[in-house]
């Protein structure tokens, strides 16, 4: 059976107001058998929107076996220890405990159809997830913040390098893309 791919919190940019700029992150659920992975849990305004869509779908936090950051930037990581059994995944090693190993992210298995890509761009740790669904390929990635880019992100250190990483994730033929900080698009 593919895996499958729920969107827990879509995530945004904006509005600024008085207390700052507002900022959420694109949390999603990404399930193959007994393997239960969250990407990017990062800045929601109460963990609720995290936790109450995760209990609905019949799981508790201590079952979620995997968190995967795309990058190590506060708004994707902030609510890492709601996980308290996960193995944590970034650019560079796999976390669980007090265990540090080091392990290169490109071509990562999680599961059969769960697996992580380097795709630097928005920093240059920047990784992906890409998920085998039955219905078409998805990539949980922060190549974009949302369907309209930008285009030219303001934080990237060599636009050059995110244009290359959009071109690959775009190459792998996605149904589905989730971005950063917004609702899924079809690329």
């Amino acid at each position: 059976m593919s895996a499958s791919l729920t969107v827990l919190h879509n995530g945004y940019v904006g509005p600024e107001s008085e207390a700052g700029l507002h900022v959420g992150s694109t949390v999603t659920l990404v399930s193959q058998g007994d393997t239960h992975v969250i990407v990017d849990p990062g800045l929601v305004s109460r963990t609720a929107l995290i936790l109450d869509p995760l209990r609905a779908l019949g799981l508790d936090p201590e079952q979620i076996t995997d968190v995967v950051f795309s990058h190590q930037h506060i708004d994707h990581t902030l609510n890492a220890a709601l996980f308290p059994a996960a193995r944590f995944h970034d650019f560079a090693a796999v976390y669980q405990g007090d265990i540090w190993r080091d392990d290169d992210a490109e071509g990562r298995v999680l599961a059969d159809d769960i697996r992580l890509i380097r795709t630097p761009g928005h920093t240059v740790e920047d990784i992906s997830t890409v998920v085998r669904t039955a219905d078409g390929l998805v990539v949980c990635t922060h190549a974009w913040w949302d369907e309209s880019g930008p285009q030219e992100d303001p934080y990237a250190p060599d636009p050059a390098v995110l244009v290359a990483s959009r071109e690959r994730i775009l190459a792998l033929e996605p149904s589905l893309v989730v971005p950063g900080h917004g609702v899924p698009f079809a690329p």
